[in-house]
């Protein structure tokens, strides 16, 4: 991007017999150039501009330069490329490149009608920060903060966008939930200290189906992990069976998830679940003598050793019905160490180990897929002073989320890069050094010719705008 003109030499370290010596001025240079390729991805799928149907603008349409998708590529990008803060965007206002992603008319900015803003073609966060902190009951009566998201419709854009990515329905898919933490260091509304993570946090609800985000809920830590879940499985497996009614549904989900309200309502919804089942003495009765087995087979190999059992299995007071048990009797090198599952699929259709070694233990892969939103898309950053606005923020993410596990899946298919994470995606595809130059007809975007990805890159961009949009569902 670009920074204020400096004629100052800046001297470093000879190389051999060369003096190096830096400026600042070799033009409008951005960080950014790869991110160029977000622009036929939305194109293609029109996630951002489905994101910004899910918002509701009061403002007077002839008093404003940003209108509300503009706002919404601009903070989703932002993310998308790295950048976690509204402070960020001060600077990146600026930036031609992202003038030009975000679809401004003249990237230069150029064409502001404020003396002050001129050359800064993009909003500043105290513009963008607009998004977050109206409130809602905002109209068009409000004096400052006039954007109000309907978030009932962001909640039901996610379960869309899934819908939306597959060509034909497939037979069955398998939704997981997790909760996770989300620290907290202000007084934001909503903070409780949570006794597991040992710090005050919120704790977010999750929704996933592969690498596809269903939900994300912002919720405060004073609540069971498996709060709101029932209503949000309805919520989308209503939405999707209506799209795909003959598909098969299970869920999956750790102890924190093991109740009798979620279980009872996939038995009454013919949706199948494979949970965790915290142990007790009851249970580790059933795996005594799988675990003496487990113990002989480890002094025998010095390997870690497993067997499985099954049984019928209720609780003495919480549970309505008796149901599938699933036990992994493990002896390890630190000693005994069972673990349960609890499932309504038969033992006829899956057996015990292949349940709880292929099945259960796949739902590890949920958390890299919520670690790279914690991670690497600023998920935590939860400052705000609200949970609604905090709410939002968490939407972002998620939407920066959805946008590169679209690249992902349509730009990188067949590529070394088909399964790698968002922050690799950046580093290597979208963190390229490019020279800008805007003309009346043309942006010129000059990319770096000693970039190593060079041949990723054009395989990625014919991947994309040599597919056809896909069709939105109304």
């Amino acid at each position: 991007m670009t920074t204020q003109c400096t004629s100052e030499s800046l001297p470093f370290q000879a190389s051999f017999r060369r003096e190096v010596v830096a400026r600042f001025d070799g033009g409008a240079i951005s960080s950014d150039g790869g991110g160029l390729l977000l622009k036929p991805l939305e194109d293609r799928t029109g996630i951002v501009r489905q994101f910004a149907g899910c918002f509701a603008d009061h403002r007077d349409p002839d008093r404003i330069e940003h209108t509300v998708e503009q706002l919404l590529r601009q903070r989703v990008y932002g993310l998308a490329l790295g950048y976690e803060d509204l402070n960020d965007h001060d600077e990146l206002r600026h930036d031609p490149l992202l003038a030009t992603l975000v679809d401004k008319a003249d990237p230069s900015g150029l064409d502001r009608l404020r003396p002050r803003d001129r050359g800064k073609a993009l909003a500043g966060k105290s513009t963008l920060n607009r998004l977050e902190l109206t409130p809602v009951g905002a109209d068009p009566d409000s004096r400052y903060k006039k954007i109000a998201v309907r978030g009932r419709e962001v909640e039901d854009l996610f379960v869309e966008l899934f819908l939306q990515a597959h060509e034909r329905p497939p037979e069955q898919i398998v939704l997981d939930l997790d909760a996770t933490d989300n620290p907290l260091h202000g007084d934001q509304l909503g903070k409780f200290f949570h006794g597991y993570y040992r710090e005050y946090c919120y704790l977010p609800l999750y929704i996933f189906c592969g690498e596809h985000l269903l939900c994300a809920k912002l919720r405060p830590a004073d609540l069971d992990a498996s709060t709101g879940s029932v209503k949000q499985l309805d919520r989308i497996v209503s939405r999707i069976r209506q799209a795909w009614p003959k598909v098969r549904i299970v869920i999956r989900g750790d102890s924190g998830f093991c109740r009798e309200a979620i279980m009872a309502w996939c038995e009454r919804n013919s949706v199948d679940y494979l949970l965790g089942l915290a142990g007790n003495a009851r249970l580790k009765r059933e795996v005594v003598e799988a675990l003496v087995q487990a113990r002989q087979q480890f002094e025998q190999t010095g390997q870690a050793s497993r067997v499985f059992v099954e049984f019928r299995y209720q609780t003495l007071d919480s549970w309505s019905r008796e149901r599938r048990v699933v036990g992994k009797a493990e002896y390890l090198a630190g000693g005994e160490n069972p673990r349960f599952v609890v499932t309504s699929i038969s033992p006829e259709e899956i057996p015990a180990a292949v349940l709880y070694e292929q099945h259960y233990c796949a739902r590890g892969d949920m958390e890299n897929r919520i670690k790279e939103q914690q991670l690497y898309l600023f998920a935590h950053r939860t400052s705000c002073a609200t949970m609604r606005a905090n709410q939002l923020r968490l939407w972002f993410s998620g939407i920066a989320y959805t946008l590169l596990a679209a690249l992902r899946r349509l730009g990188l298919a067949g590529t070394e890069l088909a399964h790698a994470q968002c922050d690799t995606i950046r580093l290597k595809l979208l963190k390229i050094g490019a020279l800008i130059r805007v003309t009346v007809r043309k942006v010129w975007v000059s990319l770096s010719e000693s970039f190593p990805y060079r041949d990723l890159f054009v395989r990625v961009y014919r991947n994309l705008v040599g597919t056809t949009p896909i069709p939105l569902r109304c």
